[in-house]
């Protein structure tokens, strides 16, 4: 009678337990799922809210710079580009499918219509490279220019500032255009 007392409390113990470890178990991985669709969501926005400042432009714009040691708008959006590819592409660990420099220096990239598909391409990617990435992906650590340790994570946010403040620049180069740039798209 005593043994199957015990029995069954080391049952209930060992059920308990398990339970709770499947209960932690799924919350991590609620976790981790909700991180990474909190950053896909993010690059999602912002490649809306780069396809709004490229619709605002034109061909003119396009080809537009302001000083002659500036980028012209669309050599700005192709950097962005480049970036997005480059930068992405060590964080998520996908190859990167373009070489540096290819998009901002070629002269294929001189009309609206060029620019934008090369730029909502790279959001393309790197959207496509965070869908895949979870907690334990984000965890792993890589070198950025080849100098700077950091997570995969840090180095995909690093990645959304760099095309953040690309995108930024080219505010500037609407309102001496005389367009009005997009309203922010926060949230």
């Amino acid at each position: 009678m005593k043994m199957t007392k015990n029995l069954l409390i080391a049952f209930a113990i060992v059920a308990t337990v398990s339970t709770f470890l499947s209960f932690v178990d799924s919350e991590r991985k609620s976790e981790s799922t909700a991180k990474t669709d909190q950053m896909v969501a993010d690059w999602e926005r912002a490649k809306a809210y780069t396809q709004a400042y490229l619709n605002a432009s034109t061909d003119e714009v396009i080809n537009f710079k302001p000083t002659a040691e500036m980028r012209t708008f669309g050599q700005q959006m192709l950097h962005l580009a480049e970036a997005n590819y480059g930068m992405g592409s060590i964080a998520t660990g996908k190859t990167n499918p373009i070489t540096w420099g290819a998009l901002e220096k070629s002269d294929q990239y001189k009309t609206k219509a060029a620019v934008t598909k090369a730029v909502m391409d790279s959001y393309d990617f790197v959207i496509a490279a965070a869908r895949e990435m979870n907690e334990q992906k984000m965890a792993e650590s890589v070198k950025l220019f080849d100098k700077f340790d950091m997570s995969r994570e840090v180095a995909l946010s690093k990645t959304f500032e760099h095309q953040t403040h690309h995108r930024g620049q080219t505010t500037v180069y609407l309102r001496l255009k005389g367009i009005a740039p997009p309203q922010e798209m926060l949230f």
